[in-house]
């Protein structure tokens, strides 16, 4: 038996604790906040979604930034073991649209519960409303405690710190968690945003704020090189979200996760945002539904025809777009009018120019560099007795339960290292 610390009560910081304790160590969990789990309550809007359900070897496929790191730790804790893991400790627990896995009840403070009880049942110390500043270490580089923002130092064989990225700075992620490790000498990749809101140029979509369009598809293209005519940075279907400011939603998250970085340095940069508004259609079949609609209707107006397809006001900035007369009869639409009416539906164009900040972002891309990090262990490799866990690590993956997975994962695989 040693004395293990673990830094950090999120989810990462809890299952490490978890698994430490189940080795046969004491453990002390260190933190800073009034309560343990802050940041998953907030989880799937509050409702938890905890892990999930796709199988494991389909699971790196959502991983967005190093997935072969993660081999180990997925492999050690499948998502099958946490949900296993929450139903022995009576957590019923479904499973929705695209595998997120959800507690029945559809509170996420239920994730926390078990998670505590567990850290009790194995006698596990929890220290709340303490800040570490200070990992110690000693001969050789090897861990020996840390050091309080009281001065108070506690000694300790085994670290595991579980800090949290940036994003979210009111559930504690603040950077505690990179700056010590910089003060080792451990390297931190550069940090960004992700699943994060897409803000874009254009003035006329603004005024859809709040708008929800489901089933359509988003690609988002970048600059064309000399290679490629298209430079496809993100493809997927499913529902989008307009904000005053951009578009928000599922697919404007995931899109985020492609395209984080993007926009560093000084240069202006922007890629295009191309929304199917008709995804069930393609070009043909969509102009023969218009040209019988337009007989259907010939002295209708265009807003008659276009609210057949699309929301009221969203079908207003598409006329605008066109330049298509509203008082002018159906009949009397073109025929270049009507291919044009197709494209706009086909490719409603965005010039995307940057994404949300960390106030909003639900992840964080960068971290520490995994090539400093035992992936078999989580240990860091120049400071023996050191582990990373979490948000921490320069990992992250899509929407749908994965990143809360990354760090139960990461966190049981350091405290059955450490």
């Amino acid at each position: 038996m040693k004395k293990v610390i673990v830094v950090g009560g999120g989810a990462a910081g809890m299952m490490a604790a978890i698994a430490a304790s189940q080795k046969g160590h004491k453990v002390i969990l260190i933190e800073k906040n009034e309560k343990l789990g802050k940041k998953i309550y907030i989880t799937g809007k509050g409702r938890g979604n905890l892990t999930n359900a796709c199988d494991v070897s389909d699971f790196f496929e959502s991983v967005v930034k190093n997935p072969r790191f993660l081999y180990s730790a997925i492999y050690g804790f499948t998502n099958r073991d946490m949900m296993d893991f929450m139903e022995s400790h009576g957590i019923p627990i479904k499973v929705e649209r695209g595998g997120r896995v959800f507690p029945v009840s559809d509170h996420a403070s239920d994730i926390t519960k078990a998670l505590e009880s567990e850290l009790k049942s194995l006698g596990v110390e929890i220290r709340l409303d303490t800040r570490v500043t200070e990992i110690l270490t000693g001969y050789e580089n090897k861990v020996r405690g840390v050091r309080l923002l009281t001065d108070e130092t506690i000694e300790a064989l085994g670290i595991i710190l579980a800090t949290g990225g940036l994003s979210y700075k009111t559930t504690g992620s603040d950077g505690d968690g990179h700056r010590m490790l910089k003060d080792l000498g451990i390297r931190v990749t550069k940090c960004y945003p992700s699943l994060v809101s897409l803000k874009t140029a254009e003035k006329d979509t603004h005024s859809l704020s709040g708008l929800t369009l489901k089933n359509v598809r988003l690609s988002v293209m970048g600059e064309a090189s000399p290679r490629k005519k298209k430079n496809t940075l993100y493809e997927g279907f499913g529902e989008l979200l307009f904000t005053h400011d951009g578009i928000s939603g599922p697919l404007a998250l995931s899109a985020s996760s492609r395209i984080t970085g993007l926009f560093d340095g000084d240069d202006e940069k922007s890629c295009m945002g191309i929304i199917d508004l008709k995804p069930a259609l393609d070009n043909e079949k969509l102009y023969e539904r218009i040209c019988r609609d337009i007989e259907a209707a010939p002295k209708r107006e265009p807003m008659y025809l276009l609210s057949g397809l699309l929301p009221k006001s969203l079908a207003a900035v598409v006329l605008e777009r066109l330049k298509i007369d509203a008082k002018k009869h159906l009949c009397d639409i073109t025929k270049e009018e009507r291919k044009a009416l197709v494209d706009s539906l086909k490719n409603f164009s965005l010039r995307v120019t940057g994404t949300g900040d960390f106030k909003e972002a639900i992840i964080t891309r960068g971290g520490v560099d995994v090539k400093e990090i035992d992936p078999s262990t989580m240990m860091v490799k120049n400071v023996e007795g050191l582990f990373v866990a979490g948000e921490l690590l320069d990992v992250d993956a899509l929407t749908g339960g994965y990143n809360l997975q990354i760090a139960f994962s990461t966190g049981h695989l350091a405290g059955s290292s450490v």
